[in-house]
Order: C-alpha cells, then sequence, then structure tokens
C-alpha cells in the first residue's frame, strides 16, 4: 500500500508537470510577453507620430533650406541677398566714406583744348577742354595763361569762383572765359600774342597738373594788355563768357 501512494504520487507529480509544460508551451504566455516587451517599441514610434507635425514644417523647412543654401534658388537668393548687401555697403563705405576721393586731374594728356576770340563779349577769349580719355578728370582752379615768353601770370577773376572742382565724364567739356584788354581802353602794356600755353593745377593752388597744352591761335595772333585776367573753369560757356 505504501508503494501504491508513492507511486500514484508521483504520477500526480509527472501529470502536473505535464500540464505545466502544455501551459508554457501553448503560445499565451509567449504572446503576454511580447507584448509586455514590445510596448516600449510600440510607445517610440506613437511618441514620434507625435512629434511629427511640430518637427516636420521646421525639418523640412530647415532642410529645405540647407537643399536650396547648396544649390537650390532660394538659397542663391539668400545668399546674394547677404553678399549683396555687404558688397554694397562695403562698396558705399569704401568708395564714398571711408576711402578719399580719387583725384584724377585734367591736362594736357588726357584733353584737347581750344582758344578762340569771341564777338561778344568785346576782347574776350574762351578756353574749351574736353576730355579725351576713359576716366573722369578734375579742373582745379583756373588755367594758368601764357603768352609768348610773357614773364608774368594774368590773375583770376574772383567772383567766378564755382562751389565745387568741375569734374569731366569722357566726352565732356568745361569752359574759361579770358578778358583781353580793357574794354576802355584803360589798359597798359599792350602786345600781340601769337603762342598760348593753358597750364594746369592740381589739388593746391599754383601746383604742377601735369602736362600744358598749346592751343592754335589765329594767324594774326591775339591782342592782349596789363587788363589780362581768366575766369575759374566753368562748366558752361555762358558762365565762362559772363565776366
Amino acid at each position: 500500500m505504501r508503494t501504491s501512494r508513492l507511486q500514484l504520487l508521483a504520477a500526480a507529480g509527472v501529470a502536473v508537470a505535464s500540464l505545466a509544460l502544455t501551459a508554457c508551451q501553448d503560445g499565451t504566455g509567449t504572446r503576454d510577453e511580447g507584448a509586455s516587451a514590445s510596448q516600449p517599441v510600440a510607445s517610440a514610434p506613437s511618441g514620434a507620430s507625435s512629434q511629427a507635425p511640430e518637427e516636420s514644417p521646421s525639418g523640412s523647412g530647415g532642410n529645405g533650406s540647407t537643399a536650396n543654401g547648396s544649390g537650390g534658388s532660394g538659397g542663391d537668393a539668400s545668399g546674394s541677398g547677404d553678399s549683396g548687401s555687404k558688397g554694397s555697403s562695403a562698396g558705399t563705405s569704401d568708395g564714398s566714406e571711408d576711402a578719399p576721393a580719387t583725384f584724377n586731374p585734367c591736362n594736357g594728356a588726357n584733353t584737347s583744348v581750344t582758344a578762340a576770340p569771341v564777338s561778344r563779349p568785346v576782347n574776350h577769349m574762351l578756353i574749351t577742354v574736353k576730355n579725351t580719355g576713359a576716366q573722369n578728370c578734375d579742373l582745379t582752379y583756373y588755367p594758368v595763361l601764357r603768352f609768348d615768353e610773357m614773364q608774368w601770370v594774368p590773375q583770376p577773376i574772383e567772383d567766378s569762383k564755382p562751389q565745387a572742382v568741375v569734374t569731366l565724364g569722357p566726352g565732356e567739356s568745361a569752359y574759361a572765359g579770358v578778358v583781353l584788354s580793357a574794354a576802355d581802353g584803360s589798359g597798359s602794356g599792350g602786345a600781340t600774342g601769337k603762342k598760348l600755353t593753358v597750364g594746369f593745377q592740381a589739388r593746391t593752388p599754383n601746383s604742377d597738373g601735369g602736362p600744358a597744352a598749346i592751343p592754335s591761335l589765329p594767324a594774326k595772333g591775339v591782342y592782349y594788355d596789363s587788363s589780362l585776367t581768366v575766369t575759374y573753369w566753368q562748366s558752361s560757356m555762358d558762365d565762362a563768357l559772363a565776366y
């Protein structure tokens, strides 16, 4: 009897073990453990999905901007805007504020010069300077005149002094009027000039502005006396002959 009871208990233990093994292999336990293990994985896509609408515009905008910045039209426009603004600012600063103005004197090397007596006003002559160069040039003060071998320099008419230096672009002209002699005959030391030398000044009064010009005069020459004076350089012919 004792042996049979032990055998029954042993058989019962085997049966319980078999049932437990069967329960573990029926798939239910596997699904439960799988759901528990996969829960963080499932929540991660859910979390990513909930952030996507917030990040997507920013992300796509950032990526689009970066892509465009590398080669797209949007980036080029942005890039050109920045560089253009800087370039413009630098150009303005360098060209007109910080850097000194470029001075290029007009003289006999970059201009053509003519000198011709005029009928009105009487006893006047007009000097015309035309810029024949490819760059702007500046006419400062007044022309320094010398007839033949004269030993004195005609003085300027101070009332004709302009407010600014006359600058000539390529092909543009400026003028100076010359009072040759006194209309009332009050001048002295009259002479007839056969050759005229027109000198140019630089930045400071009486400084050398470069090569002089020797314009042609009428064959009979030009009469002048001690009243000989000259205007400052003018932008218009009328202003040059107004004195």
